[in-house]
């Protein structure tokens, strides 16, 4: 069964010639309708977060300015980010799509979620818009769980770092962030010495890919570099950040990741899942809207055991030294920060 929160286009974010366009819901949902799921698919639309919720990982003064900043009619955040007089309510609605997917999965203690909704969220800060991302959808999620006293572990294979994300967690204990991402590349944070603050050391892994790198590659630093960590910290929750823009074919990045790559992804995280119905993904990036397609069929297939065509995972040189290197690094910021490293 796939829970699929959305879709919410939410057709008035939008800015001519932005690569951060409705289109990409559209694109999800032909991947998502490739696989002809019939009854194992369901919709749930949940309401718009409120600010109480937001204010999970969001400053409240934040909040009040970004409401007021649309309500006056929006504009431009940033040199990457723009917001529309109904952008508040777009990303409040993409919140509460991730409400409610994980909700849904709570009572059915059973499934796989897929918020398909947006704006993205992963470069939110806690007072801050950046990265086409206003606010943390995934965050807000991990949060509500870890409220609860579940343990969290957040997959970030979005090709840029989810620094918005890894700064909300930064030291929080019941919170695991792991990210792959390509570097150097924008937003220049999650380099493998960013461990995680003193109330949580250890429980930020970062795993920075040069450009050119495959999937192969990028399953071995993950197996090997934050395998352990995992193993340690015993997570009772899944969520990922589900960014396609690693695909070779997307338009913003290098990394060379295929259709079936995602595939092989969503089987690595599935085995860190403690059981049916607590796994979740939330789209991020992902910009040439082709990929977009194949590859949400590809993982989603792959979670469910309906997997249709999709690329062969791309293979490249074994990568021992890449991942040497960034083990390295990883162990002596742990042992600056006086914390254990699960691999030794």
């Amino acid at each position: 069964m796939l829970i699929v929160g959305g879709p919410l286009a939410a057709l008035e974010h939008r800015r001519a010639g932005h690569p951060e366009r409705p289109e990409r819901i559209d694109a999800v949902m032909a991947g998502l309708g490739d696989l002809h799921l019939g009854e194992d698919l369901e919709l749930v639309r949940g309401e718009p977060a409120d600010l109480d919720r937001l204010a999970l990982v969001h400053q409240p003064a934040y909040l009040q300015a970004l409401r007021a900043f649309c309500e006056a009619g929006g504009g431009d955040l940033d040199p990457d980010t723009y917001a529309t007089a109904t952008s508040f309510d777009a990303a409040r609605a993409a919140v509460g799509a991730g409400l409610a997917v994980v909700e849904q999965l709570k009572r059915r203690s059973d499934g796989v979620g897929f918020v398909a909704a947006r704006p993205p969220g992963h470069h939110a800060l806690p007072g801050r818009a950046m990265g086409f991302c206003l606010l943390n959808a995934v965050a807000v999620a991990a949060a509500s769980l870890a409220a609860d006293g579940e343990r969290v572990l957040v997959v970030d294979w979005d090709v840029h770092h989810g620094n918005g994300t890894q700064e909300i967690f930064w030291d929080h204990p019941l919170v695991l962030y792991v990210s792959t991402h390509q570097s150097p590349l924008y937003p220049g944070t999650g380099a493998a010495g960013e461990v995680g603050g003193p109330g949580a050391a250890g429980l930020t892994v970062n795993i920075p890919l040069p450009p050119g790198t495959t999937g192969s590659v990028l399953r071995r630093a993950l197996a090997e570099v934050a395998g352990p960590v995992i193993d340690a910290f015993g997570p009772t929750w899944v969520l990922v950040s589900s960014g396609f823009d690693a695909h070779r074919d997307d338009p913003l990045a290098n990394l060379v990741l295929s259709s079936g790559d995602f595939a092989l992804l969503a089987r690595w995280v599935a085995g860190w899942t403690p059981g049916p119905g607590r796994l979740a993904l939330f789209l991020e990036g992902g910009y040439d809207l082709a990929a977009v397609r194949a590859s949400v069929a590809a993982t989603v297939g792959e979670l469910l055991g309906a997997p249709g065509r999709h690329d062969a995972p791309a293979d490249g040189p074994e990568g021992s030294a890449l991942v040497d290197r960034l083990a390295s690094e990883r162990a002596a910021a742990l042992r600056r920060a006086g914390a254990p490293d699960p691999r030794r």
